[in-house]
């Protein structure tokens, strides 16, 4: 509970100026090239009953929905879920809640999907974190988690001192290989983005060097993995 209660401070007071960034160049660069690697193991589809847990102020929970799928989003920061039902159009129809993934109040096999991104990061027991999404998710969903890649060019600059103090002092990163082991009997696909480094001017972050620097050095910044509840 404590470290529960730490957290939920942190990112309180992280939530004002959150969603600035992607109104930058840098910013809706990011957020495409990873929301493409997310959605293309996710599949979302009109109907869909996703969950999107550490949803923050609703930058995927907004993407699915108006996709038409029937989202649930969980966070344990009021201050981000109060931006979220903020920016929420009229035409949407998200259910936020504050509730953290080791005891979330849910029946079993309730969700068609599960999304996660940039929140393992933040997670302490991964293990148990997955169990219970596991036991939320009906037979034969999917469950897609997306992390800042630990190796990667965009995680030295998240854990050097540019970001000290920042909620990025928490974190502990995984590589592609540490999130696979969570389950690798259900482990389906995975996806890396953000090959073009941090740092640059904002001119140079493009589709076009996303795949140079692919190419240049294979490790993405940022990887989703997706599994399946088989059953």
């Amino acid at each position: 509970m404590e470290g529960k209660v730490k957290m939920r401070i942190v990112f309180d007071n992280y939530s004002e100026g959150y969603d600035d960034w992607y109104q930058t160049a840098l910013g809706a660069f990011v957020d495409k090239v990873e929301t493409d690697a997310a959605f293309s193991l996710l599949n979302p589809s009109k109907g869909q009953k996703v969950l999107d847990i550490g949803c923050g102020t609703g930058n995927f929970s907004f993407k699915l929905a108006e996709l038409g799928c029937d989202v649930t989003g969980i966070d344990i920061s009021d201050k981000m879920l109060e931006y979220a039902e903020e920016k929420m159009k009229a035409n949407l129809d998200i259910c936020f809640k504050n509730m953290d993934v080791y005891n979330m109040d849910f029946e079993d096999n309730t969700f068609d999907s599960i999304i996660s991104m940039a929140t393992f990061e933040f997670i302490e027991n991964e293990q148990e974190a997955y169990k219970n999404m596991l036991r939320v998710l009906k037979p034969n969903g999917t469950i897609v988690i997306g992390t800042i890649q630990k190796g990667g060019e965009w995680q030295k600059l998240y854990s050097s001192d540019v970001f000290k103090g920042s909620a990025y002092s928490f974190a502990t990163f995984k590589s592609k290989e540490e999130l696979i082991s969570l389950d690798k009997d259900n482990f389906i696909s995975l996806e890396e983005c953000l090959y073009v480094p941090p740092n640059f001017e904002e001119s140079k972050y493009t589709i076009e060097n996303e795949g140079k620097y692919k190419e240049e050095n294979g490790v993405g910044g940022f990887v989703c993995v997706s599994f399946k509840k088989i059953v």
